[in-house]
């Protein structure tokens, strides 16, 4: 199979390895980019842990909540180059679509499509604006998060946007909420905590873990023993309620939580990030 350049660079930029690493990689899968990250991952490459949002187009990313903070929304508004994405007209015509969403509830991306906009659809004048500006335009992705309290944060620049939401609300928790949504923004984790990681994800860790081990020559009947304890990092590193508090080295987000009110947790996020 021939492997495209373009493929090589979709690779490069998901993960960070070097050229002819990934060529390598995705000649070994027969162009599977999925499979290719964990044949690097295996060979010991640094990559990322979760690629679900590095193949968007160029756009921009906006949150939101509502008035009552019961309800957040997090939209990727997709174009095709950079020139566009940071286009005065563009950030406000996506930020029409956010606020559209949020004044309404939309509980999903059909939801959102189907509100009107105009007198038109959102989906038909995301159509309109696509022959205005001469370039695709896409609702690419849209998350919502419903709790007691909700948090949203943009990054400077657009590109990534998260929601969260609370078990508890009150004004006392608005610092709290910043702080975690900005910590989803950084830190990127695939998961609220270890027992909301898919058992596939659970089992690709540990079979890499294995596999590194190997090649670093331990014990075949200590590869599992080594395994587990790499998954436990990966827990520690990956999933938000157990990773390091950015404000604060010595403690996890969840302990920070219960400094800040005994029993406050996060019940649930989303994270949205373009390239």
């Amino acid at each position: 199979m021939k492997i495209t350049a373009q493929q090589v660079n979709e690779l490069r930029k998901s993960t960070g390895a070097g050229m002819m690493d990934c060529k390598n990689a995705l000649v070994e899968t027969e162009g599977d980019i999925e499979k290719a990250i964990d044949v690097l991952r295996k060979k010991g490459q640094k990559v990322a842990a979760k690629r679900a949002d590095r193949n968007a187009a160029d756009g921009v990313v906006l949150s939101k909540v509502s008035a009552d903070r019961k309800y957040a929304a997090v939209a990727m508004i997709n174009c095709e180059t950079d020139f566009v994405a940071k286009n005065e007209d563009f950030i406000a015509y996506a930020q029409t679509i956010i606020d559209l969403a949020v004044s309404n509830g939309a509980k999903n991306i059909d939801d959102l499509k189907a509100l009107q906009l105009g007198g038109r659809t959102v989906d038909e004048s995301i159509t309109d604006q696509t022959g205005v500006i001469g370039e695709k335009i896409q609702i690419g992705r849209f998350e919502v998060v419903e709790a007691e309290s909700t948090y949203a944060y943009i990054h400077p620049g657009n590109r990534i946007a998260t929601i969260a939401g609370f078990n508890k609300s009150g004004d006392e928790l608005l610092n709290a909420g910043k702080d975690v949504v900005m910590q989803i923004a950084a830190m990127d984790p695939v998961a609220l905590d270890k027992d909301s990681v898919s058992e596939d994800m659970i089992k690709r860790e540990i079979e890499i873990g294995m596999d590194q081990a190997r090649q670093e020559g331990k014990p075949e009947d200590m590869l599992e023993k080594i395994a587990m304890g790499k998954l436990n990092k990966f827990y520690k590193e990956s999933t938000l309620l157990n990773q390091t508090f950015i404000k604060d080295s010595k403690k996890s987000v969840s302990q920070y939580l219960q400094d800040v009110e005994n029993g406050l947790t996060v019940t649930d996020f989303k994270r949205l990030a373009l390239a």
